[in-house]
């Protein structure tokens, strides 16, 4: 019996799962320091339901580690289906919070299905692309049912409105369709495409607001005390931490309230400002371990579908985190996109655990099933 154990403990691969531990870890720490003083809120113990939404995500992280790379190909079209009819249901019954359409309540459970649909998005594109010849660089005319499958529901996540999570999905499609490959002329039509709908959308798509936060992007002190309020504490509260930092639960931005949302897109501020300068380049390092880590996994195996696959999980984290991180510094405009196990939240917890279960299972094909 220990010796079938010591087996099973050589041939798993525990790397994707012991990352999303010890960048949780840093996750959870920095959760309760930045939400301790905050009992008049009632938000001191979301650590613990974060605690709690972590060994569940890490549960069906091991659960899906054992469903073969085949099994996930074939249910890719299910996932997919499913999720996009969970995101039709949020507009057609969703439950309106903080102006915006977003989730679903069925009884005790409240969901997000915009982030489940991420995973739902990459699953289907990679069983897609694996039908097509991989060895072929894609024409303009090869992206018609990929941008269907993408932009169906990001048109309807954009609707709801949360335009983070819908230009996300836009992201991720960009990432695995270059990962495909694509011919020069298209990717000169792509570019065209891109710059033509970005004038397009921001002239007669965007509310007033979504206008703003891009003017607060280009100048946050021309409204300090409004819409450039956030962008300003976030990075007075990046540049107090300098080297060192202020230490655990010594954030002044968080204890006096000056940043909201310190627990979901605005933590990698506050975790700045307790561990400075180089407590960010160790938590920094840790998401470029497990990027890396990625890259290499889908270089290593041989079949397109679990490459294109683990390329498509690797560009929904990575998207996160560069997004959230440059919003929170400054470098772009303030979007609501979490930081990959950092920010509070059930539901992107949830996407991410099963985004490292399925890079469990492609990293053990070799070793369970071949």
């Amino acid at each position: 019996m220990n010796q079938t154990i010591m087996q099973f403990l050589k041939r798993y691969d525990f790397s994707f799962i012991g990352n999303m531990a010890v960048i949780f870890i840093f996750g959870v720490l920095n959760l309760y320091s930045a939400t301790h003083s905050q009992s008049n809120e009632g938000l001191d113990s979301l650590y613990k339901s974060q605690i709690m939404w972590f060994f569940l995500s890490v549960s069906v992280a091991f659960i899906i580690s054992f469903l073969s790379p085949k099994t996930i190909e074939r249910i890719a079209y299910l996932a997919y289906a499913f999720t996009l009819f969970l995101v039709l249901l949020v507009l057609l019954m969703g439950k309106v919070g903080m102006g915006a359409q977003r989730w679903l309540v069925l009884g005790p459970i409240r969901m997000q299905p915009s982030e489940f649909m991420k995973m739902g998005l990459v699953l289907a594109l990679a069983r897609y692309f694996t039908r097509v010849n991989p060895e072929v660089q894609l024409g303009f005319r090869d992206l018609i049912i990929p941008g269907l499958i993408t932009f169906i529901p990001a048109v309807m996540v954009i609707v709801q409105p949360d335009l983070g999570t819908g230009l996300l999905l836009l992201f991720i499609f960009s990432m695995m369709i270059f990962y495909k490959r694509l011919k020069w002329k298209t990717i000169g039509t792509l570019g065209a495409l891109a710059i033509v709908s970005g004038v397009l959308m921001y002239n007669y798509g965007l509310k007033e607001y979504q206008r703003k936060r891009i003017h607060t992007f280009i100048d946050p002190y021309q409204d300090a005390r409004g819409s450039g309020y956030n962008a300003i504490q976030s990075e007075i509260a990046i540049g107090s931490g300098q080297l060192f930092g202020k230490g655990f639960k010594n954030s002044s931005q968080a204890s006096l309230n000056y940043l909201p949302e310190n627990h979901t897109d605005f933590v990698f501020a506050i975790y700045n400002e307790e561990h400075g300068f180089f407590g960010s380049i160790v938590l920094i390092a840790l998401y470029l371990i497990f990027f890396m880590r990625l890259v290499w996994l889908a270089s290593s195996v041989q079949k397109f579908f679990d490459s294109v696959l683990v390329i498509g999980i690797m560009a929904i984290f990575f998207w996160h985190t560069f997004i959230n991180m440059a919003m929170v510094s400054g470098l772009l405009p303030i979007v609501g996109i979490p930081l990959p196990l950092m920010s509070y939240g059930g539901s992107s917890m949830l996407t991410f655990g099963v985004g490292v279960g399925i890079a469990t299972s492609v990293a053990n094909s070799k070793s369970f099933f071949n």
